[in-house]
Order: structure tokens, then C-alpha cells, then sequence
């Protein structure tokens, strides 16, 4: 038998790149993996670093699996997972359905 790590969800990213343009390539822990564009963001003045190149490119995932440049400027790992495979949260967190939001 494998050892499976409980700590690692199947929405934990495992890799990230810098792609070209404003795009990132990601791979998840359950094996899904895509590019996810992120240009409709790049005027959004907390994401101007990334009009440096070497910036963008200093994507890495980090200690709590959240996509990131800088303590500051982090992507919620579950988006981009939604964003990669096309589904839906329902389908991907089906325990949240009809949970009431309070954020």
C-alpha cells in the first residue's frame, strides 16, 4: 500500500510555472493541470508587480499551498483549481452546497 500524505487535499497544488504572457501552468495533487491566464487582473493595482517579468516569474506555491509572488500577493489555490478543470465548487466541495456564506 501507498503512503498518502492527509495533510495533501486533491486541490493542493504541487507545481507552478510562469507561462507566457500573464499565465500560470499548474499542476494539482490529484493530477489535474492546465494554464490558467491571468491578464484580465494585471490592472488591478495589487497585481502591478507583475508588469516586471522577473516578478510574474517568482511564482511559487507556498508552506499553506497558496499560490504566490510575495507574503503579499497570493492566489486562492481552490479558484485556480476550479478554473483549470471547468468545475463547478458544488462538485468539487460538495459538503458546501447550501452552506450559508459569511464572508
Amino acid at each position: 500500500m501507498d503512503d498518502v500524505d492527509l495533510n495533501v487535499y486533491p486541490t493542493d497544488p504541487v507545481k507552478v510555472e510562469a507561462r507566457e504572457g500573464l499565465s500560470i501552468w499548474l499542476e494539482f495533487a490529484d493530477g489535474a493541470s492546465g494554464r490558467v491566464d491571468l491578464s484580465h487582473l494585471a490592472d488591478v493595482p495589487i497585481f502591478s508587480g507583475w508588469h516586471k517579468r522577473e516578478f510574474f516569474e517568482s511564482v511559487h506555491i507556498n508552506d499553506d499551498f497558496a499560490i504566490e509572488w510575495d507574503e503579499l500577493l497570493q492566489l486562492c489555490p481552490d479558484s485556480m483549481y476550479l478554473r483549470v478543470t471547468g468545475k463547478s465548487a458544488e462538485e468539487v466541495f460538495p459538503r458546501s452546497k447550501g452552506a450559508p456564506v459569511d464572508a
